[in-house]
């Protein structure tokens, strides 16, 4: 569904951008989709930029980081889970929740100690160092990673 910002109610975020009381979600499904990680990444700028186009432009760095921890999580569903399922994008005047579905019940564990010089191991580590939080929940249809990043950080504020 898509709203125009100039009619919603609700909540203001840093730099005057107003969410629908419940905030913004948007959705992707993944499953079967060719290139699911370049999708999934332009979904995701395609969003940013149309929840940050009524306030100063968020920093290109952390846009940039919102992407790769997307393409990472998608990425390791390809490579771990068996497919990505779903791509969701949630954003609430509290914080921006990335979430990624996959079938696999297999619960990730990022790879300790970390080893740079090492092949591989290094997608969870990313998604550590840069989103606010991250986590990973059971579903009946296999598991959903997500990762959070703090709205201050995406509005400017």
């Amino acid at each position: 569904m898509s709203m125009s910002r100039g009619t919603l109610d609700g909540d203001p975020l840093p730099g005057g951008l107003v969410l629908p009381a419940g905030g913004q979600r948007r959705r992707l499904p993944l499953a079967g989709l060719p290139k699911p990680v370049a999708r999934a990444r332009a979904h995701t700028v395609r969003a940013l930029g149309d929840w940050c186009a009524s306030v100063p432009a968020p920093g290109a760095e952390i846009t940039e980081d919102i992407v790769l921890v997307v393409a990472e999580l998608v990425g390791n569903a390809m490579l771990h889970g068996d497919g990505p399922l779903e791509l969701v994008l949630d954003l609430t005047p509290d914080r921006l929740r990335i979430e990624i579905s996959d079938r696999s019940t297999d619960l990730p564990a990022p790879r300790e100690p970390h080893h740079p010089a090492l092949p591989g191991g290094h997608g969870l580590f990313i998604v550590q160092r840069i989103a606010d939080r991250w986590g990973a929940e059971p579903h009946a249809q296999g598991k959903t990673i997500w990762a959070e990043f703090e709205a201050y950080r995406l509005l400017g504020a």
